[in-house]
């Protein structure tokens, strides 16, 4: 049954377009899954049964998976039969018919407008890094890019004259995203006191550099994010998707719509923008709480 892993593999990345972060989760989630089958002598696809998956999931459980990475796990599961199905491996799809391990719905952690403040401050200086480490929070606030397109933009895809950036998502989508002023400023000081001095000969693409000229790595950005919150002196465990989460939270608490949220976070699926409302919803009932007098 590996043996039809590789073909997978390329079906996602050709058929589908899936980045190679995707591919190499597929990758992982199914190499325990057709490991286990080929324990269980199930050496080809119309060999697998309904069963057999359930049984596998049931181990995971069993080692301590959470329910989440056990839903994701049945996911990459499906699709692989799926595949099957569609290239004539196989005539049925026996992960089809199980059902999905129930997963709670945990609230995406997010800064206050205060913390937000005091995380840029602490970049405050006129140094290098705190002119860039500024630029990079202060556009990662401002557009909820991912950790990983914020290191991979390019020069050419930034337009701070128009106020725009492109930036190539999850399945490799492209989508256009509004900056802001104060980012605009920022990416601007960093562009004409820092960025010139690290690449002289401007022969790196990428707007971001490593203090030695080169990309910045996502490693490098965490520590980044880990330092000013220390600076900051926030006790809260905050990582470059907090950002993320903070500019939606604060975009539906000032009046937002869901759909402009959702094509600015380049979700595919509305319901996954959809928590973000229930992060305010809470917070508002959490205000009422402890401001009311009868809370």
């Amino acid at each position: 049954m590996n043996d039809f892993l590789d073909l997978f593999i390329s079906y996602l990345a050709v058929e589908k377009g899936l980045a190679a972060n995707t591919q190499e989760a597929y990758s992982r989630d199914l190499a325990g899954y057709l490991n286990y089958l080929e324990r269980q002598d199930r050496n080809a696809p119309a060999d697998v049964t309904s069963g057999d998956v359930a049984a596998f999931l049931g181990l995971l459980k069993t080692g301590g998976l959470g329910a989440r990475s056990r839903a994701r796990c049945l996911s990459a599961i499906r699709m692989f039969h799926k595949f099957l199905m569609i290239e004539n491996y196989a005539e049925t799809n026996p992960a089809s018919i199980i059902e999905a391990p129930r997963t709670l719905h945990k609230l995406p952690d997010f800064l206050s407008a205060q913390e937000v403040d005091a995380l840029l401050t602490a970049c405050s200086g006129l140094s290098g890094e705190n002119i860039r480490d500024l630029a990079m929070l202060e556009l990662l606030y401002a557009t909820g890019l991912r950790v990983s397109e914020l290191v991979k933009l390019k020069l050419r895809e930034v337009n701070l004259a128009s106020g725009y950036l492109m930036t190539l998502g999850k399945g490799n989508k492209e989508r256009l995203v509004p900056i802001g002023e104060t980012a605009c400023q920022r990416v601007a000081d960093y562009l004409e006191r820092v960025r010139c001095k690290l690449d002289p000969a401007g022969q790196n693409r990428f707007l971001f550099l490593s203090r030695l000229g080169d990309a910045m790595s996502r490693q490098a950005f965490w520590n980044i994010i880990k330092k000013r919150t220390y600076q900051a002196g926030i006790s809260k465990n905050i990582s470059p998707h907090t950002l993320r989460h903070s500019f939606a939270t604060h975009l539906l608490e000032n009046g937002a719509d869901l759909r402009s949220v959702q094509v600015m976070l380049g979700h595919a699926d509305l319901s996954t923008t959809q928590i973000y409302t229930h992060v305010t919803r809470e917070r508002l009932k959490r205000l009422h709480r402890e401001i009311h007098p009868r809370g």
